[in-house]
């Protein structure tokens, strides 16, 4: 009696742990794959092609904590009178005429206690890519970097950052 209910708690433990690390290595893949916006919006065709700067959209990346993502008004002063059959420019002018905002899927996600600031990192002279990976490669915005802490303090230490837990951390 005392074996098979030993046996059978056993099983159940090692269930358990088998299906954290499955669901642990789910997670660890979704976190990878780009995700599907409400507009295919392609970093490849407006950087590498139009060969707008990252700024032109993300204005905020100099003044602020973060570069947020454009106003509706940023992409209205190209594509709203737009010609084109293109269906993905056809959704952006229709959330422009009916005076909706696009919800984006954010990609970068830091935890609450990060303080991270973009205006920081740029006048500091670190390029966009260095976080955010060749977007003017990308079809599909996606995530390259853990933006873990170990990733962010070898950063600090290459660069000769501080490496203080104030500087980074509420």
């Amino acid at each position: 009696m005392k074996r098979g209910l030993l046996v059978v708690l056993l099983m159940g433990f090692f269930g358990l742990c088998g299906l954290g690390v499955l669901t642990l290595g789910w997670m660890w893949y979704q976190d990878d794959r780009p995700p599907v916006q409400p507009i295919a919006f392609s970093h490849e065709r407006h950087v590498s092609q139009v060969k707008l700067p990252c700024e032109h959209c993300h204005q905020n990346a100099r003044k602020g904590p973060q570069a947020t993502v454009p106003p509706m008004s940023v992409c209205a002063a190209c594509h709203a009178q737009m010609k084109t059959g293109n269906p993905e420019v056809l959704k952006l002018q229709s959330y422009l005429k009916e005076g909706r905002p696009v919800e984006w899927t954010k990609v970068h996600r830091l935890p609450w206690h990060v303080l991270f600031t973009h205006k920081r990192h740029l006048a500091a002279g670190v390029a966009c890519q260095t976080c955010h990976g060749q977007v003017a490669v990308m079809p599909r915005m996606r995530k390259l970097r853990s933006l873990q802490m170990g990733w962010c303090v070898g950063c600090h230490r290459d660069k000769g950052a501080s490496r203080d837990c104030w500087t980074c951390h509420k």
